[in-house]
């Protein structure tokens, strides 16, 4: 292994650690506030901490021991979600491309332009709902001065869905959905519905990076 490889698996294990202890650390201060860590967790994630409030979410919806308290979780993690994608809004608005530039790869910066560029208000929806880093899109929303109330609106649907899955596969269905972990069927059908949906999204994704690429050329 040459020195610039070592050097490199150096600093991504490095790298790997620090999140690692951030996570760690967020995770176990928020669980000591229960709604009021959710909040501040979903809210920050939103604007520019690493730790998405999923890993709250679901161990809160575990322990919950009422409907109320299920809706309480939802409600917080989705509204707070929302208010802290403004922050990143207003981050993106007022500081522009260089914040996006420092944090983010060129290759993903080029993704979430086009992400918005192809797919406008839905666009938001998609990072709002799946892993796709919500706060970087909505710092790419605010450079780019998108309309503030789609971009709202995108954004409670999307982390509505994203957290109301949470909440009723965990809090709802939680006891059925724990008694099929222990069943290899359960897992067989996990991976070959992973595997098949890996592909086309895998292909989806990298083919945002070669049509940008191609935009900026033609333009």
């Amino acid at each position: 292994m040459s020195t610039s490889q070592s050097n490199g698996y150096a600093e991504a294990l490095w790298r790997t650690n620090v999140l690692e202890q951030i996570t760690s650390s967020v995770i176990d201060w928020g669980s000591n506030f229960g709604l009021v860590g959710l909040a501040l967790v979903s809210s920050t994630e939103s604007i520019i901490q690493p730790v998405p409030p999923d890993l709250l979410v679901i161990p809160m919806s575990l322990e919950a021991g009422s409907a109320p308290e299920l809706l309480a979780i939802f409600l917080v993690a989705t509204i707070f979600s929302v208010l802290g994608s403004l922050g990143g809004y207003a981050i993106g608005l007022y500081a522009g491309r260089p914040i996006i530039g420092r944090f983010a790869r060129p290759s993903l910066s080029r993704k979430l332009d086009e992400i918005l560029i192809r797919y406008g208000n839905a666009g938001v929806f998609i990072a709002a709902v799946s892993p796709i880093p919500y706060k970087l899109l909505a710092w790419t929303a605010g450079a780019g001065s998108m309309n503030l109330k789609p971009f709202v609106l995108a954004g409670i649907f999307g982390r509505g869905i994203r957290f109301g899955l949470q909440v009723l596969l965990i809090g709802v269905w939680g006891d059925e959905f724990m008694n099929h972990l222990d069943n290899p069927l359960f897992w067989i059908l996990v991976c070959l519905f992973s595997f098949a949906a890996f592909i086309p999204l895998n292909k989806w994704w990298k083919g945002l990076d070669n049509e940008s690429v191609t935009r900026v050329q033609q333009n």
